[in-house]
């Protein structure tokens, strides 16, 4: 018996049945669909700390003013004011070290015409743009100069620009940041996101010397709350690390034994860690989707198990005719397979349908790779060959005489 012939066989054994047939592929249909939703979901959660990760910057530390001791008391990492200005400049320095920009945060009200918008403002340098890998959609970021003399100009994020200035070109605009006048001489280009939830385009960047003397009226002059790093490669990030440790404790005259007044804090490592988590939780629900797919290969093997019952005597007479037990064989293996492709096929349907149906009603992000179809292809193929080769080779071992007397 050729292929096309089993094929046509398998065929017409399968819609004579149709109820049975139907109610068999259901288990392949529910398995299918539900890898391909778990993974979509994954795949696009993945996608999206992978965007936050990228709008990040790469090769990133966080400098803290660390805690320290204030009138017999310990004051929390981040709020004693122990880095400078200088101490940016001295990290920069080093040769592990690609850009290094101190940072002074706030929240302020700004102004524009009739319009006002709540946001945080960010005290920086021009490195601040290197380090986060940060490029204007429009006009130019304040330079070195405007750091020195204290200029009055602020490059706004791409939110702010809509809040405040609808369709019109903020470039060369005049706002007020508490009251202080500030031109706009470039907007951001939008990051979306950050890991933490956060929207990074609605924010403020001004010079840092700006910040203190007219936003915060920060009386701690040359001192900043944070600063963030660039190291030139991932491979020397541990030998830049220790390299900042190790300078800063000299600058800051800190003895052996003594604690730090800073802390250093591997971003790049942080966001790998949540990248890491969420491919395992990706591989966790496909893992848990797959259950279905099994129990899918059993329902198949159940009812071709059941077939080979109903139809003893049909493998009887094909045998007494002249079929050989592997012309037996693949005709009920083939009509596993087909049961599992043909089940697979229209999963595969639900599954994309369900993931389009998640993004547009949940607003979640999926993402329905080719990799991810493929691999719902194979495994159901595998389990039509895995769950229908018992019942296929129970039947092409059968006696055709007995075969021949069964009712």
């Amino acid at each position: 018996m050729i292929f096309t012939s089993l094929l046509e066989t398998a065929w017409h054994a399968l819609t004579t049945h149709r109820m049975r047939s139907f109610l068999t592929m259901l288990g392949m249909v529910i398995g299918v669909a539900a890898v391909i939703l778990m993974l979509a979901i994954g795949q696009g959660a993945q996608a999206m700390v992978r965007s936050a990760i990228e709008s990040m910057g790469s090769n990133l530390f966080i400098i803290m003013s660390g805690a320290v001791s204030s009138g017999g008391a310990r004051v929390a990492t981040g709020d004693a004011p122990s880095l400078t200005f200088d101490d940016a400049d001295a990290i920069r320095d080093l040769p592990d070290i690609l850009a290094s920009a101190p940072v002074s945060p706030g929240g302020a009200q700004l102004i524009y015409g009739g319009v006002n918008w709540n946001t945080s403002v960010y005290g920086t340098t021009p490195d601040y743009a290197v380090v986060r890998n940060w490029s204007m959609a429009s006009g130019s970021f304040f330079s070195d100069a405007d750091v020195r003399r204290g200029a009055r100009v602020a490059v706004i994020g791409g939110v702010v620009a809509r809040e405040l200035f609808g369709d019109e070109d903020p470039v060369g605009k005049i706002i007020r940041i508490k009251q202080a006048p500030f031109e706009v001489i470039g907007v951001l280009a939008s990051k979306g996101q950050s890991l933490d939830g956060r929207d990074q385009d609605d924010t403020v960047l001004v010079p840092i010397s700006s910040a203190q003397q007219k936003i915060f009226s920060n009386t701690l002059r040359n001192r900043a709350r944070f600063i963030m790093v660039q190291a030139v490669s991932e491979k020397r990030m541990d030998a830049a690390e220790a390299s900042i440790n190790d300078l800063l404790r000299s600058r800051h005259r800190i003895g052996l034994g003594q604690d730090d007044d800073f802390t250093v804090r591997n971003l790049t490592a942080l966001a790998e860690t949540a990248a890491s988590t969420t491919r395992i939780m990706s591989l966790l629900l496909g893992a848990i989707a797959a259950i279905s797919l099994v129990v899918g290969g059993i329902g198949i093997m159940n009812i071709m198990l059941v077939s080979v019952t109903e139809r003893t005597r049909e493998i009887g007479i094909r045998m007494a005719i002249g079929a050989r037990r592997r012309d037996v064989l693949w005709q009920f293996l083939i009509e596993a397979l087909t049961l599992s492709l043909i089940g697979c096929g229209i999963g595969l349907l639900f599954g994309i349908g369900g993931a389009w149906l998640v993004e547009r009603l949940a607003g979640l992000p999926v993402a329905v790779t080719p990799a991810s179809v493929l691999m719902a292809v194979g495994v159901s193929f595998l389990i039509g060959v895995f769950f229908g080769f018992y019942p296929a080779r129970r039947a092409a071992g059968l006696d055709p005489i007995d075969a021949l007397r069964s009712q």
